[in-house]
């Protein structure tokens, strides 16, 4: 394994294109026969295909050099920075798929919420949803006219590949944007969202439907500009019981994905979901995220053929030495047993302090020990 400082490397990654432009010759997307794109289909592979959640982010020297000039949203707001840090991490890591670099809570900013990202505590709503007037006063909202530089961040990056590998897009599930604006914070219970599903049963209802109409247009908005398949991040829905999952949550995700573009992987990603996979597939996707804390064979057979899975490699396990890497990642493929439609990832996001080089051992060994 590469143990060098964090140095960047000699090769910079350029990203060509006039950001106001959206329209010209057309750029090649990623081959339908990428392996990334097979797997989604549950085709046979050559390897398995691996792509890291948060993989462009602060663990990354070039990310980090980027911040020092930016704040996360101006990041976000700077199509030619957040195109950049995406091609990045599949230059300096050799991952089978990129994903487009913005924040889940983007398209909640035009809601008028007062979204903040604070240094050190994550986003911020100043103006949580709290009751039934709340929610009535959040405004639909065009993603495609409040968060274009989204979409032409997407189409730089396409650019930038140039079909070399597939460009994921995503969006948070309706559950998940809904738990912060009325947390208003990130939260390790989510009691107040809980508390206002069953006290306002209508309320929340027409939040989801709001929610979901506009994950619905935003994530057609990036497909539109180029990306090859998407991912919902439901991230936070293990916190609910499966019955509320089934009441409160899943009618909403499932218009959501059934209202994307035809024949497009959609990744469906929770965490802490071992008591949701089968609600999680009755709600749709192409394949099923999981994080960690299943197994991966156990998890596949309960969600039944017919839909591939991802994961889930503990991203703990990249502080580890080499030996225990390599031990992980062999774990997690054979609980796959070379079953087509498996696609390797972390069971949730690269932590901070992952060292850069143990990312990128990683991927070179989810592909040597794969190779079939």
């Amino acid at each position: 394994m590469d143990t060098a400082p964090d140095q960047p490397p000699k090769r910079g990654v350029r990203v060509g294109g006039d950001p106001a432009r959206s329209s010209g010759p057309p750029v090649p997307r990623a081959r339908a026969g990428h392996i990334f794109l097979r797997a989604c289909r549950g085709e046979p592979t050559e390897s398995t295909p691996v792509w890291l959640m948060r993989q462009a982010g602060r663990y990354l020297p070039e990310y980090r050099a980027v911040r020092e000039r930016l704040s996360l949203l101006d990041l976000c707001k700077t199509p030619e920075a957040a195109a950049e840090v995406t091609v990045l991490a599949v230059d300096r890591l050799g991952v089978d798929a990129a994903i487009i670099f913005a924040d889940i809570l983007l398209p909640a900013e035009p809601l008028g919420v007062g979204l903040e990202f604070v240094e050190g505590e994550g986003p911020v709503i100043r103006r949580p949803v709290r009751g039934p007037a709340d929610v009535d006063r959040l405004p639909v909202v065009d993603p495609l006219a409040r968060v274009p530089f989204v979409f032409e961040a997407v189409r730089l990056a396409r650019q930038a590949l140039a079909g070399r590998v597939p460009l994921i897009g995503f969006a948070g599930g309706p559950f998940t944007v809904a738990s912060y604006l009325i947390e208003g914070h990130a939260s390790q219970d989510f009691l107040q969202t809980k508390a206002f599903m069953h006290r306002e049963p209508a309320a929340w209802r027409a939040l989801m439907e709001k929610l979901a109409a506009l994950t619905i247009a935003y994530l057609n908005g990036q497909i539109a500009a180029g990306a090859d398949a998407v991912q919902l991040f439901d991230s936070w829905i293990g916190c609910l019981a499966p019955e509320d999952y089934r009441r409160g949550v899943l009618p909403h995700v499932r218009r959501v994905i059934a209202g994307l573009a035809p024949g497009v992987p959609v990744i469906h990603f929770g965490t802490g979901t071992a008591g949701l996979l089968e609600l999680m597939r009755e709600a749709g996707g192409t394949v099923i995220g999981l994080d960690w804390r299943v197994d991966l064979g156990q998890a596949w057979r309960r969600l039944g053929a017919g839909v591939g899975v991802q994961g889930n490699l503990d991203p703990a396990l990249l502080l580890a030495d080499p030996a225990g890497i390599r031990q992980g990642v062999r774990a997690v493929l054979q609980s796959a047993a070379g079953r087509p439609g498996h696609i390797f990832n972390l069971g949730h996001g690269v932590l901070p302090a992952t060292p850069w080089a143990h990312a990128k051992a990683m991927v070179e060994m989810v592909h040597e020990e794969s190779r079939r």
